[in-house]
């Protein structure tokens, strides 16, 4: 199975082969000044299943230093703003790609489908915990 996906404009497009290895919700403050909202809905897919397939020229970096200490480096596309994924220094194997830019109602991640909440400690007030995900007041999936 191939999933695809994109920023706003269309200038850059990605995919990723075989099923998400996690499905989680970001509560950190990091994530939510990235997103302009409450955090990030994310699919961690193993590094080697995913693939840039068009907008090089167009993607745009900026790093963070995590609470691990480790870099969270954050691609962008430079015409749009659309944040697309992120890559964890403390976790390599894995990229997190930000879920309202996959196509087709991807977004969604499936009912019930969300497997971790990570910084629950920063959630903001008005949002509950979803059921049946792991609750971590950080990051230890």
């Amino acid at each position: 199975m191939t999933t695809k996906g994109s920023c706003m404009c269309g200038s850059i497009n990605y995919e990723f082969t075989g099923e998400p290895a996690a499905k989680a919700l970001c509560h950190c403050t990091d994530c939510q000044k990235w997103s302009g909202s409450i955090g990030t809905s994310n699919v961690g897919v193993p590094r080697t299943a995913f693939s840039l397939v068009k907008g090089k020229d167009a993607l745009k970096t900026y790093d963070v230093v995590g609470d691990s200490g480790k870099i969270n480096k954050h691609y962008f596309c430079s015409t749009c703003g659309s944040s697309l994924y992120t890559e964890l220094e403390v976790m390599p194997e894995l990229m997190f790609i930000k879920a309202g830019g996959l196509d087709g109602g991807k977004a969604d991640l499936g009912k019930g489908q969300i497997g971790v909440e990570l910084y629950v400690k920063d959630r903001v007030s008005f949002l509950g915990a979803q059921e049946g995900a792991k609750q971590d007041p950080r990051m230890e999936f």
